[in-house]
């Protein structure tokens, strides 16, 4: 009878629906033949990621937001993703904050004579033509500064806050032009927020309050705030003078640079992938961001080599204005809130080292990302992170979409973030191809389910 009922059980299988069996089969079995592919396909070649990088930022330069090299940029992109046979090529319009450095210099005058190497904040005011004279105040947290306001008052202050992790010493970058003015200084200059430097300034975007007057804001080299310090210390009056010729114009339109690989069986659900094609006007924003568009659309270019097309379309994106804005994820979730998204997975991060990504989404999403993550192990990606995401993707994310982020290797990543040493030869071609494997890996996996990812 064993016997008999067991046959019985055996000829009712292949009854089931095809997804039936799918959903029964682990969904790292199911997609192990198919990743080992993508892998193997994106490591056969060491270098063509970083070739397609360097050929972008070398023929558009630094890219910030407003800016003609930018425009230059997004037409390279599209041109070329036409020529690789994407779908559905086009870029979606996006007004942009215009920001503009212009001339600018830092001179000491006291104790002696030198020039100083400086970086505008974004988004900071410029100074008269004249430039402003004053004493440096040097101060090593908001708390000292506000301990000495009343030494501060007419003078330019420092802030000389070592890097301990970003998220902590930006706040100076932010809000740093606020606090001095606050305390009745001229301007306010900051130590380049990095753990490391060259005498390699960092800029990046600053804000104001209006309930207090806004002064210049910029930033100086590690070694420079350090000396500042020392002189300080030995009470030598430090005096300098800084000339900025920024200003604010009238918003510009950008647009969101977009190609597709369109899904078999639901072409309407989407899952998105992206980086930021914008960067600050130093560099030439290799790292930050152009690195992170050009693996995702290497990956859904690798993809479309193999034939490899899955139930869902596959969109990658370059978002605009990122660095002074997040115009292009507020505009792409405005645009497109009303598209089911399975996911979206973003990199701005640097395409260092693949360790894995950083997951968000629910716990039943999470086991299903898990599965996908072990077929990454081989090259060294498969750690899913308690969560994930990016500035791009947060607004699509705020509607329920899960998200991801590539995590990487970033050990290095402040050392040239936001400088003009944010250049190609930073990144590692066989490195970058890793990043390819991971993003083409996990997008088509989840493209592929049978259904979307579960929201609850």
């Amino acid at each position: 009878m064993r016997l008999r009922f067991l046959s019985l059980a055996l000829l009712a299988v292949p009854l089931l629906p095809p997804s039936t069996l799918a959903a029964q089969q682990p969904v790292a079995d199911q997609y192990r033949t198919v990743a080992n592919r993508i892998i193997a396909a994106a490591l056969a070649d060491s270098s063509v990621a970083w070739n397609r990088l360097a050929a972008f930022v070398d023929y558009s330069g630094p890219r910030l937001s407003g800016s003609a090299n930018l425009e230059r940029g997004i037409d390279w992109m599209l041109a070329e993703m036409q020529k690789d046979g994407l779908a559905n090529v086009r870029g979606e319009p996006v007004m942009v904050p215009h920001w503009v450095r212009g001339r600018e210099s830092l001179t000491m005058t006291l104790p002696r004579e030198a020039d100083v190497p400086m970086l505008g904040l974004g988004g900071s005011i410029g100074t008269s033509a004249q430039g402003i004279t004053a004493e440096v105040l040097v101060v090593s947290s908001f708390e000292e500064l506000t301990k000495r306001a009343a030494d501060a008052k007419g003078k330019m202050v420092l802030f000389d806050v070592p890097f301990t992790s970003y998220g902590e010493t930006v706040r100076y970058r932010g809000a740093g032009a606020v606090a001095a003015a606050r305390a009745g200084a001229v301007a306010s200059l900051i130590r380049a927020v990095g753990p490391y430097g060259m005498r390699t300034p960092h800029t990046g975007g600053m804000g104001y309050d209006s309930t207090v007057a806004r002064v210049p804001a910029a930033a100086i080299p590690m070694e420079d705030a350090m000396m500042f310090h020392r002189m300080q210390d030995r009470d030598q009056k430090v005096v300098v003078t800084l000339k900025m010729d920024a200003q604010m114009l009238p918003d510009a339109p950008s647009r969101n640079a977009i190609g597709e690989l369109t899904g078999r069986e639901k072409p309407r659900e989407i899952v998105v992938l992206g980086g930021h094609i914008d960067s600050w006007d130093v560099g030439l924003g290799a790292m930050d961001d152009a690195g992170g568009v050009v693996v995702a659309w290497e990956a859904m270019k690798l993809l479309k080599r193999l034939g490899l097309t899955p139930r869902r379309t596959i969109r990658v994106v370059g978002w605009t204005n990122e660095e002074n804005g997040g115009r292009g994820g507020a505009a792409y979730r405005d645009a497109h809130r009303d598209e089911p998204h399975a996911l979206a997975i973003e990199s701005d991060g640097g395409v260092f080292a693949p360790q894995g990504f950083g997951f968000s989404g629910s716990d039943s999403a999470r086991a299903i990302i898990r599965q996908v993550g072990s077929l990454l192990e081989r090259i060294g990606a498969g750690r899913i992170g308690a969560s994930g995401g990016g500035a791009d993707i947060g607004p699509i994310m705020s509607t329920g979409v899960p998200g991801m982020g590539l995590d990487v290797d970033g050990s290095k990543y402040f050392w040239f973030h936001h400088t003009q040493a944010d250049t190609p030869d930073k990144l590692n071609p066989a490195e970058m191809q890793r990043c390819v494997a991971a993003f083409a890996v996990m997008a088509y996996i989840i493209a592929d389910l049978p259904e979307l990812l579960p929201r609850k």
